[in-house]
């Protein structure tokens, strides 16, 4: 029988194929426009800015980022020679990404119209400039975007892109150990003769469970010579049998009884961590048995280390259904203090993208690059310092798709 193709995943390796040096093609099925409207040729002038005309009046638009915040910078000429920048009026608008709209006046300082407001990242809007000059008024509008795609919601969902909205967030600092799952001690019982003699019967075998008061041994005494039973001093697992009938018991051990109920995990702490991990600190233990990871307390850390430098810290563990088995190793998350965030965003969202590590915040089916200034990591999260508005929805996970999408569009960073 012929199996159904998901032609979704031809989609993405189309994508990746292209991103990765495939076609050198700057348009996309998803993308609106690429960084610096890259449907026309860009004039450039002698500055390295875009030239705009309108008959012979021209404006040279850069962004001047050479040891300052990047700002706008404009010359004027007309008839090709430089006008002055005072008797030029000049305001330009720009609309970002969901409608917000940044307003830049500009005042004469030299032989250029320098703006009043930083251009801060993503240089990706709609340009609309409004310049006076001897009575005359003369405007343009382009796109100028960068990092920006749209894709449908229709492909997304099937794709698997999540979204979040970015916002406070109390954070966990933890701590990642390994160590093993062993017998509760307290938990242990081991089954001698009260009085020396013969073994006569033993009624259970390694692995079975026994009940609190349920006959183990039937002893005949070397002394008296009349039998005696031992019964079980706890519900547990028959974990060690020593004994047969016919043998002499002495003062041997003839049976072991664990309370699997209860287990301990004993946890490496090594010594870069031991100031941090306190008696009472909370822990999510993983082991391959267990689903989901369970939760307990450190109850106890040692005073002094083994031979590889560690120290055990130990966990008492509730298992009452019998997942937990003694023996199995362990990967342990111990908490060691939380905080508050005024702004964080999930790890599994960040995509490098020029020199930066980003985010892609959505708008409707649209989707563009936030630079991101980071902080402190915790868990799947991490802080965000700067480049993110609280409540901005984000792609938090497959963004990579997104920023697939973005490069097979070859999108380029134009001043």
């Amino acid at each position: 029988m012929m199996k159904r193709i998901d032609l979704r995943w031809f989609w993405i390796l189309g994508m990746l194929l292209t991103a990765c040096g495939g076609s050198g093609s700057e348009t996309s099925t998803f993308v609106k426009g690429a960084h610096g409207d890259q449907a026309a040729e860009i004039q450039k002038g002698p500055h390295g800015g875009r030239l705009l005309a309108d008959d012979d009046f021209t404006l040279e638009l850069a962004i001047f980022e050479l040891g300052v915040l990047p700002e706008f910078r404009v010359w004027v000429t007309k008839d090709d020679q430089l006008v002055d920048p005072n008797e030029v009026v000049l305001r330009i608008k720009l609309t970002r990404l969901g409608n917000r709209v940044d307003e830049i006046d500009f005042h004469p300082r030299k032989d250029f119209l320098q703006g009043d407001t930083v251009i801060y990242e993503p240089h990706s809007f709609v340009v609309s400039i409004e310049a006076v000059h001897a009575g005359k008024k003369h405007s343009w509008q382009y796109d100028n975007f960068e990092g920006r795609t749209a894709i449908s919601a229709e492909f997304a969902e099937s794709f698997g892109v999540e979204t979040m909205i970015a916002g406070p967030m109390v954070l966990e600092d933890t701590v990642t150990v390994y160590g093993r799952l062993v017998s509760n001690p307290e938990r242990v019982r081991e089954i001698r003769a009260r009085f020396e003699g013969v073994v006569q019967t033993v009624a259970v075998q390694i692995g079975d469970f026994v009940r609190k008061g349920q006959t183990v041994l039937a002893i005949e005494s070397n002394e008296s010579l009349n039998s005696y039973t031992i019964t079980a001093p706890i519900d547990g697992v028959i974990t060690q049998r020593a004994a047969n009938p016919g043998e002499q018991t002495g003062d041997r051990l003839l049976l072991t009884i664990n309370d699997t109920s209860s287990v301990w995990a004993e946890l490496s702490i090594f010594p870069g961590d031991r100031s941090r991990i306190r008696v009472g600190a909370p822990v999510t233990i993983t082991d391959a048995t267990a689903d989901p990871p369970v939760s307990g307390v450190i109850s106890t850390v040692d005073v002094l280390a083994a031979a590889t430098q560690a120290v055990i810290a130990r966990v008492v563990l509730e298992n009452t259904d019998g997942h937990l088995l003694p023996g199995t190793y362990i990967s342990a998350e111990v908490t060691v203090g939380e905080y508050s965030m005024s702004l964080a965003v999930k790890r599994s969202g960040l995509q490098n993208f020029r020199d930066f590590t980003v985010v892609y915040a959505q708008v409707g089916e649209e989707y563009e690059v936030r630079m991101l200034e980071l902080g402190r990591q915790a868990g799947a999260y991490v802080e965000v310092l700067g480049g993110l508005e609280p409540g901005t929805r984000y792609v938090s996970e497959n963004s990579y798709l997104i920023k697939a999408d973005i490069e097979k569009a070859g999108a380029s960073h134009d001043h």
